[in-house]
């Protein structure tokens, strides 16, 4: 068990760092920034995690076999065998497998940490997003989490909660698991393919200032529309 976990963090952890690499890709960023921010998506979410649980030194940083994934993932990235398109959104791709992958070991881990099952459900989660958080505010965008369109969070809780589930029942994560990570990502997927959102936290007000020339009876300035380039998943992935 100990090494099927083992191989699905290496798996979680080179999927979140094409994504960081692939983000420096397009920023522009040198090779010593492309491998920063794939380190930050591929290990940022673990380290979390161990720090938070008390688990001593990060695996990340205790097992140097973490780091082969990241550099990989840059060489890659950097020769072009693995690159965006505009009918392939590469790096969201790989960023839905990281998050399925790892809402699933995030969990695990927990749980063989003796902690609750909240506690594991929230470990998970903080798994799957804190990478790619990481990763997107270093390179000054806006992080996947916090996205309007596509729904980000929600499939690391649910794969964290049914993670929880199958360990409770003591079902084999073995069968389980592969179906876990199967259902984040296609929901990951599918949110972004049709726009599902999150429901807003409130209202968002526009400018109520009325303009030099407006009358006794004119109503509130609408303001600017809002750039449509914010609700589109292209303006962070």
């Amino acid at each position: 068990m100990d090494i099927l976990l083992l191989a699905v963090e290496l798996i979680g952890t080179f999927a979140f760092a094409v994504s960081g690499a692939l983000l420096a890709a397009r920023k522009g960023f040198d090779v010593v920034g492309s491998v920063l921010l794939a380190s930050m998506a591929g290990l940022g979410g673990g380290v979390v995690r161990d720090v938070l649980i008390g688990y001593g030194p990060p695996l990340a940083l205790e097992n140097p076999v973490y780091l082969a994934p990241v550099l990989v993932a840059v060489v890659l990235v950097m020769t072009g065998l693995l690159h965006e398109t505009r009918l392939r959104r590469t790096l969201l791709v790989f960023d839905a497998v990281g998050l399925s992958l790892f809402c699933l070991t995030g969990t695990v881990i927990a749980w063989e940490a003796g902690l609750t099952e909240l506690a594991c459900v929230l470990l998970g989660i903080t798994t799957a997003v804190g990478g790619g958080a990481m990763r997107d505010v270093v390179a000054n965008e806006t992080p996947q989490i916090f996205n309007p369109r596509g729904v980000y969070a929600v499939p690391a809780m649910l794969g964290a909660a049914l993670t929880v589930t199958a360990l409770s029942l003591e079902l084999s994560l073995i069968w389980a698991g592969p179906v876990i990570a199967l259902v984040v990502f296609s929901l990951r997927i599918i949110s972004l393919r049709l726009g599902w959102r999150v429901p807003l936290a409130g209202r968002r007000f526009r400018d109520v200032n009325p303009g030099p020339n407006a009358g006794p009876n004119a109503g509130p300035n609408p303001g600017p529309r809002p750039d449509s380039s914010d609700d589109s998943p292209g303006a962070s992935d």
